[in-house]
């Protein structure tokens, strides 16, 4: 195969992550196959603690005219990125982890007795919310963003596909068929999208970030 892997990636890439796979002698497809917006939300009943998953959902709370009253609220969130955005804005980042299953655990075992509110899009896991409820920590819920697929045809045959959400593999398998690409995702949850979906090569980065995903690519095609 040489470097003249052909990738696809199912979001389009920032100019300093796509030049990493040029450089590679790679060349490079990208379309977005799904794409998020705010939904219309109150914020009322918002408790003390706030809880992001994604980087949408901050996005979405950042539009809101009463975002400066959560400012002086404490937040949990999943994801280094996630993170980075709420401190940038000026919100207080208490607790952080990589995945929902162990923010979840985290709250569950640490703190139990507070109470908070998840601020989530249409088609979130169900990871969080239900460990929370097992638990029996007090929370509500306000969605915040939606998730619409966006799935196109893409006809250049492909040696490799980058896949960064469930909904991502889901969107790109309306169109599209896989038989022996090599899917790189971007953690265990998009992995096991990509297994239930019965795709058979699958590479996991070992850091949830886009750039880790690239990297995975890289080293597996040189």
């Amino acid at each position: 195969m040489g470097n003249s892997a052909r990738i696809l990636s199912t979001k389009k890439l920032l100019p300093n992550q796509k030049q990493f796979l040029l450089n590679a002698g790679f060349s490079v497809v990208e379309a977005d196959f799904i794409t998020t917006k705010s939904s219309d939300f109150e914020l009322k009943n918002v408790n003390d603690i706030l809880i992001f998953t994604s980087q949408n959902g901050v996005q979405s709370i950042l539009q809101h005219p009463k975002c400066e009253e959560l400012k002086s609220k404490k937040v949990f969130c999943v994801g280094l990125k996630t993170k980075a955005l709420l401190e940038e804005n000026g919100f207080k980042v208490e607790a952080y982890t990589g995945y929902a299953a162990d923010l979840a655990e985290i709250i569950t075992l640490v703190y139990p007795n507070e109470n908070y509110t998840f601020f989530s899009g249409n088609l979130r896991r169900d990871t969080l919310p239900e460990a929370l409820t097992e638990a029996g920590i007090a929370f509500n819920e306000i969605e915040v963003y939606q998730t619409l697929l966006t799935p196109e045809k893409i006809d250049s045959k492909v040696d490799g596909i980058l896949f960064y959400s469930p909904s991502g593999v889901e969107s790109y398998l309306k169109k599209n068929k896989i038989s022996k690409e090599i899917a790189f995702c971007i953690g265990e949850t998009t992995a096991e999208a990509a297994n239930q979906f019965g795709i058979k090569n699958i590479i996991i980065a070992n850091q949830p970030t886009v750039e880790n995903t690239i990297i995975q690519c890289i080293n597996e095609f040189k």
